[in-house]
């Protein structure tokens, strides 16, 4: 895995060997950030990266001109690596890791973010709770966006603040907005 643009481009983002954790592939990454770069810009956003592995997604963001990323990760040594390449990047100071289930974090984070990038395993059980929590609650910036990455079977158009997917083979990224309505 490397930062494929931005500031960083080419460096390598540290990651372990293991099954539990998926990275998101590069051509996703790369469709993905065509995307969000169409949307907003990246400079002197906030950013959550939620389920992050090894911190790919916010890593990308960094480069690419965001102000701060917090990873949220369960997994111990996942958090350990993403401290080694913050710390590699030159980005430890923007860098917040939370060793935290994603569920209870949300319950208690106050911050807001502009864009959110949500990657639970293909095996979670609810996303729709997930999707609404991020959509309506206070967590997502009014004009912010987040992007759920899932199976592909899974079909997310009639939530609220949904805007529109992307498929790529058996990965699916659906795109939300703020749900604002009363």
């Amino acid at each position: 895995m490397q930062v494929q643009a931005g500031k960083y481009r080419g460096r390598k983002i540290r990651h372990l060997p293991t099954r539990d954790i998926r990275p998101c592939s590069s051509r996703v990454k790369k469709s993905l950030f065509d995307t969000i770069g169409a949307r907003m810009d990246f400079e002197d956003i906030d950013v959550l990266d939620l389920f992050a592995g090894f911190g790919n997604l916010g890593f990308e963001a960094l480069s690419r001109g965001a102000r701060n990323a917090c990873f949220v990760e369960q997994n111990r040594q996942a958090i350990e690596t993403m401290r080694t390449t913050a710390g590699d990047l030159g980005v430890a100071a923007e860098s917040r890791f939370v060793p935290a289930d994603v569920t209870a974090f949300l319950r208690r984070e106050e911050r807001v973010y502009d864009l959110v990038f949500c990657d639970p395993p293909y095996r979670w059980e609810n996303y729709v709770s997930l999707v609404q929590a991020i959509v309506s609650g206070p967590l997502l910036a009014e004009e912010g966006l987040l992007l759920m990455e899932h199976h592909s079977s899974h079909d997310f158009s009639t939530l609220p603040g949904y805007l529109f997917h992307k498929d790529y083979g058996t990965t699916r990224v659906s795109f939300f907005t703020r749900d604002l309505s009363p």
